[in-house]
């Protein structure tokens, strides 16, 4: 613009002449620090108005339960194999939130793979002196132990798995612990012949037959024969009031939430300790090659129809104890309602996609632990195969953080946050980066060392658990 114009313009709007070129870069900055005010203003009012709500404090929490009270002592039977990590998880959650006390373990289970003994709770004080609300960790069942530490208004409940599949999944983190495994080229290899592989005085051969029967407190070695079957099936339905599938983990969790009266937001979940299913791909670089040669190749799980029958076969005792309950929960899912239950999975699923948007990165898909930036939440890895895990989105709010990170925590770090917790002034019972799975073993991880537990904690010698 040629200078007169301009100078005519500055007239017409009242500036006489343009000024000092310092009042005119001033004017500028303080025009710029007022819109920058202005948008921080708005921010902080946002951040203000969402710090105190979490995303877990949504006024949509399902159907309505009725005048019903929630469940606050509970007593889970945490089964190997079974999806009982992620069901651990929601038990934390609810605890933890409402200052529930927990009957934890003097290391990281309570006394596996010896029967429990009351002893093994760490704060324990002898029967009589109920202070415990929920019990959930790794044991071998023993009704008259868990009784001294569980209030008697306990709901028991636990959670079974087909066999085969358990199978599959023991032999994949099992591989190097139990002998039996060890032995075998393939699962394949041991569903063909088990006995060949299989002896059962050797330590941790336990997780090579009828683990759901052996955690639930009986004599996995016993042969199987119906009368034995349904005396077992029998046992468990005397204690445990509900029994989850782990195949049918969403009806599961509708039907523990109306069990336990708990909002919907508590049976809520995403799966934890869940192993790769696929291996990684490895770069074609010379450093991803040598890598992959220096790597234990995962064990090879790969059945016939004919081989997943043998497994079935070997595994008498957990198949017959799997039908039992798988029958008894479609009994109670048709009284419940299949119109009612697809309705409520359907709530279940949506509210845990939205929360996946809200909480995890890469969409809420699991990710291996060396990719977890922030080491406190990466999950334990045990045997051959690799522990999944999951990122936090960031830049969350305080309150929505805390939530978000209740649902992703695993479960040795949380025990160990829980524990903190709990006992104050008491030094961990081993480090925290340990991992339980392999502490007190012994020569080359053969077994635990003698009176030794998993975790490294001394053990008591007790009897298996008889049926009656």
């Amino acid at each position: 613009m040629p200078f007169r114009r301009r100078a005519r313009m500055l007239r017409w709007l009242g500036c006489p002449r343009l000024g000092p070129l310092w009042l005119w870069k001033a004017l500028l900055v303080c025009v710029a620090f007022a819109f920058a005010g202005q948008l921080l203003g708005v921010i902080f009012n946002k951040s203000v108005s969402t710090a105190g709500r979490s995303i877990l404090s949504a006024p949509d929490q399902g159907p309505p339960l009725g005048s019903c009270r929630p469940h606050t002592h509970i007593m889970f039977l945490k089964t190997h194999k079974t999806a009982s990590s992620t069901v651990l998880n929601m038990l934390y959650r609810f605890g933890e939130e409402r200052g529930l006390r927990f009957a934890l373990p003097l290391g990281y289970q309570l006394g596996y793979p010896l029967p429990f003994n009351a002893h093994r709770v760490k704060g324990y004080r002898g029967p009589g002196a109920p202070e415990f609300s929920i019990m959930g960790n790794h044991m071998r069942f023993n009704r008259v132990e868990v009784e001294k530490v569980m209030p008697a208004d306990a709901f028991y409940f636990s959670i079974v798995r087909d066999p085969v599949a358990l199978a599959e999944s023991s032999f994949a983190y099992y591989k190097e612990v139990a002998p039996a495994f060890r032995k075998a080229k393939s699962l394949g290899d041991f569903a063909d012949n088990p006995h060949k592989y299989y002896d059962p005085r050797l330590r941790n051969n336990h997780y090579a037959r009828n683990l759901l029967w052996f955690d639930f407190g009986m004599d996995h070695n016993a042969n199987f024969s119906v009368p034995l079957a349904r005396l077992g099936e029998k046992m468990v339905k005397q204690v445990f009031k509900l029994i989850l599938v782990s195949e049918y983990f969403d009806q599961s969790m509708i039907l523990l939430r109306h069990a336990l009266c708990w909002p919907l937001d508590a049976v809520v979940s995403f799966s934890l300790n869940a192993r790769q299913q696929k291996p990684e791909k490895v770069s074609n670089s010379w450093v991803g090659k040598v890598a992959q040669s220096q790597a234990k190749m995962p064990p090879n799980l790969s059945l016939t129809e004919d081989q997943r029958e043998k497994l079935r076969e070997w595994n008498g005792l957990d198949w017959s104890l799997y039908q039992a309950f798988n029958r008894t929960f479609w009994e109670k899912i048709h009284k419940f309602g299949l119109a009612r239950m697809e309705q409520e999975v359907a709530l279940l699923r949506t509210r845990r996609d939205v929360l996946a948007r809200v909480c995890l990165r890469d969409g809420g898909r699991p990710v291996e632990a060396h990719r977890i930036r922030d080491k406190t939440i990466r999950p334990f890895q045990s045997g051959l195969v690799k522990i999944l895990g999951y990122e936090l989105q960031p830049r969350l709010d305080n309150a929505t953080r805390t939530a978000c990170l209740r649902l992703i925590r695993p479960e040795i770090q949380y025990k160990d946050l829980l524990d903190a917790k709990q006992f104050p002034r008491a030094a961990p019972a081993q480090p925290a980066q340990a991992d339980p799975a392999r502490a007190g073993l012994g020569e080359n991880g053969a077994g635990p060392k003698a009176g030794m537990d998993w975790d490294g904690t001394h053990l008591k010698q007790n009897k298996t658990q008889k049926l009656r």
